[in-house]
């Protein structure tokens, strides 16, 4: 069999860095990846969609064990080489049926918006912050911080932590920074444990493709060093969890100028152009919906709270607002200006199905012209929901099932994930809360059992 000039010239190249194997990924309803490994040799077929997957083995790959199976069709611009494993170079993948994109590929989905902006003269470039933990196990079962000094009451910006977490965080910057990702900030983030790396933002597929392989890095450092990576939202009840903000503009696509940045036309002088006020709307008019896909777990509504953590906040969103430099909002506009960031994304996410639900809301408030109304510059936490009803603000959903009502009865959602895509979420998902809430807790046996 043949192959095109570029796929030898891409073979020749990772062969020239001591690439031995291949690697067809792509990701599940979680964002989590699969995929298979080919020798080297074997790169041009891979290319073309040598490796088939039965997607009903999968979680929320909506497929029948009778149905043929999806193939991976690898993008050639986004191979990297693995850090911690240098005979492997990692594709991420679209999946495609009988020849065809298959309509329940999460990557597709992304690329089905990306196409609707670009349409409209736009490109979305999005930046993800990373918040994640870094853990050993411990004697007792259970687990832990890396270093016994990582143990104040408020660890924020802690360098001690961070100092003796380096050996992991330290290589994971480096291995970043070797694939162009450009970290400009790390830190120990508000709960022990706790990490952030920030890096430049993308276009949105590149920044999504980045985001899973982020979580595959992590994890493989960690191991190496005897620990772990965790991207639970809310591992424990007492500290912060681990949010995804994404940093959302709208730049124009022959130019690359960012269209979010104010030209005179700063409405409500927080920072952002008349078009980027019309992006924030249509987000906020679709909010509930998108949340049961940023925050798609049981336990990232944990993270959804008031309180709950020992600095005193929880640093996360509760309302469906939006503001300037309050991280109190739902959608926040940084200070520096010409960006929104949405603060209830997790860690969690799948970044493909996050990224395509608000990029698809936003565009619809750039074609409506919607308004967001006035922006909220107070702290919003020290409002009562009675203070918070009469000023006609919505909450975001309390619990997963109450996101996947709002996602479920939203036409947007259907619209973005597809026919196929969009039950497979719903099942699955309720599904998932079925299972949560039917479990009996360590909670309920310590409260209940001798109450009575």
């Amino acid at each position: 069999m043949s192959h095109s000039p570029a796929a030898e010239n891409l073979k020749n190249s990772l062969q020239a860095k001591g690439v031995k194997y291949a690697m067809a990924s792509y990701v599940d309803i979680h964002g989590v990846i699969k995929g298979k490994f080919v020798p080297l040799s074997h790169l041009g077929q891979m290319l073309e969609g040598s490796e088939l997957y039965t997607g009903a083995a999968l979680d929320g790959v909506p497929q029948d064990i009778s149905d043929n199976e999806v193939a991976a069709m690898p993008d050639p611009a986004s191979a990297i080489q693995c850090a911690w494993n240098k005979d492997l170079a990692w594709f991420a993948s679209d999946l495609y049926l009988d020849g065809k994109p298959f309509a329940a590929c999460s990557r597709g989905a992304l690329k089905r918006q990306i196409d609707a902006a670009a349409a409209m003269g736009y490109t979305f470039n999005l930046g993800i912050e990373t918040e994640f933990f870094i853990y050993k196990d411990s004697a007792d079962g259970g687990f832990e911080p890396i270093s016994a000094r990582d143990d104040l009451a408020k660890p924020c910006y802690d360098p001690r932590g961070l100092m003796d977490n380096l050996h992991i965080i330290g290589e994971l910057v480096e291995a970043l920074n070797d694939i162009g990702m450009d970290v400009y900030s790390f830190d120990h983030e508000d709960a022990n444990g706790q990490f952030e790396t920030d890096f430049k933002y993308a276009d949105a597929l590149t920044m999504a493709d980045r985001f899973v392989f982020f979580r595959m890095l992590a994890n493989e450092i960690a191991r190496k060093h005897g620990a772990f990576a965790s991207f639970m939202p809310k591992p424990s009840a007492k500290r912060t969890g681990s949010g995804a903000h994404y940093n959302m503009s709208l730049a124009d696509r022959e130019t690359g100028r960012n269209l979010f940045e104010p030209e005179g036309d700063d409405l409500h002088d927080c920072g952002v152009s008349k078009l980027g006020y019309h992006f924030i709307a249509g987000v906020l008019k679709h909010a509930q919906a998108i949340c049961a896909v940023i925050a798609p777990t049981v336990n990232s509504y944990k993270r959804l709270v008031r309180k709950g953590s020992m600095s005193g906040s929880t640093w996360a969103p509760v309302f469906v607002c939006y503001g300037n430099n309050n991280r109190t909002n739902m959608l926040r506009i940084p200070s520096q200006g010409g960006r929104v960031e949405c603060r209830a994304a997790d860690i969690a996410s799948n970044p493909y199905l996050g990224a395509a639900m608000i990029l698809a809301a936003g565009l619809e408030g750039v074609r409506e012209q919607l308004e967001p109304g006035l922006p909220h510059r107070e702290n919003m936490y020290n409002y009562s929901e009675k203070q918070v009803a009469e000023m006609d603000i919505e909450c975001l959903p309390r619990t997963l099932s109450e996101a996947i009502d709002a996602f479920e009865k939203d036409p947007l959602s259907r619209e973005v994930f597809g026919d196929s895509l969009f039950q497979a979420f719903v099942d699955f998902k309720r599904d998932e809360w079925n299972a949560y809430h039917t479990h009996v807790s360590d909670w309920e046996i310590q409260r209940y059992l001798k109450f009575f």
